[in-house]
């Protein structure tokens, strides 16, 4: 199978660049582009950068060279409420954006939704179905939007939003958005480095998560790809 897999950050592709086997290096329209196998599956991967306009770039690019069947973004988010905590590992099985508002133009629209296109993106079923969910491992709504989530303020103003959102990031709406325009599957499949709507020390939080995160990044990936056929 045909697998992108997009990160935004150099910590993250630091840890994704070791599971890559027969690895290569192509460059276009200056994006750096990894590709290699693991295990039966044909790989090319990136580090998009931060935010919506990057994440977005990214995919085009990434579909547009690669022709991927599925796109997987993975990397850090952070926690919403207290039933997600610092290392559990949570799956979006749909993705929306938090800080979007078509409403002043268009009545038919919900907040959150882009005009024209659907509330939320559904998350890949060929990797949904594949997930036991746990203590540690959760499935259910990412949001996104170009902030960096901090305070327990700011948590609170996105979930009046969206009660049932589990983790926000910056990356994920902007990558579903445009795999559902351009018909390609994808899910987004991070790691809670903090959360700030827990009421705790969020910049120590985010500072220690690296210390234990490769083997919690490396293992989700890599077990959901040995399953895949």
């Amino acid at each position: 199978m045909r697998i992108g897999i997009i990160v935004a950050m150099s910590k993250e592709l630091e840890l994704l660049k070791p599971m890559l086997e027969n690895i290569r290096i192509s460059e276009t329209n200056g994006l750096k582009f990894y590709c290699g196998t693991i295990g039966k599956h044909k790989i090319a991967a990136m580090q998009c950068g931060v935010g919506k306009v990057n994440a977005a770039i990214g995919t085009v690019e990434m579909i547009d060279n690669y022709n991927p069947e599925l796109i997987i973004n993975t990397g850090v988010a952070g926690g919403v409420g207290n039933n997600v905590n610092v290392m559990d590992l949570v799956i979006g099985s749909k993705v929306g954006y938090h800080d979007v508002w078509c409403g002043g133009f268009d009545d038919n629209t919900v907040y959150g939704q882009m005009q024209g296109l659907p509330p939320t993106f559904e998350g890949a079923s060929i990797i949904l179905d594949l997930i036991q969910e746990s203590d540690t491992v959760h499935c259910g709504l990412i949001v996104s939007g170009d902030q960096f989530i901090d305070s327990k303020q700011q948590v609170d103003v996105i979930s009046e939003h969206f009660p049932e959102a589990i983790a926000v990031d910056m990356e994920s709406g902007a990558i579903a958005q445009t795999c559902y325009i351009r018909k390609t599957p994808f899910v987004s499949m991070r790691v809670i480095s903090d959360s700030p709507g827990a009421g705790h020390n969020n910049s120590q939080q985010y500072s220690d998560f690296w210390v234990d995160a490769p083997a919690h990044t490396l293992a989700m990936v890599s077990d959901l790809l040995k399953k895949l056929n």
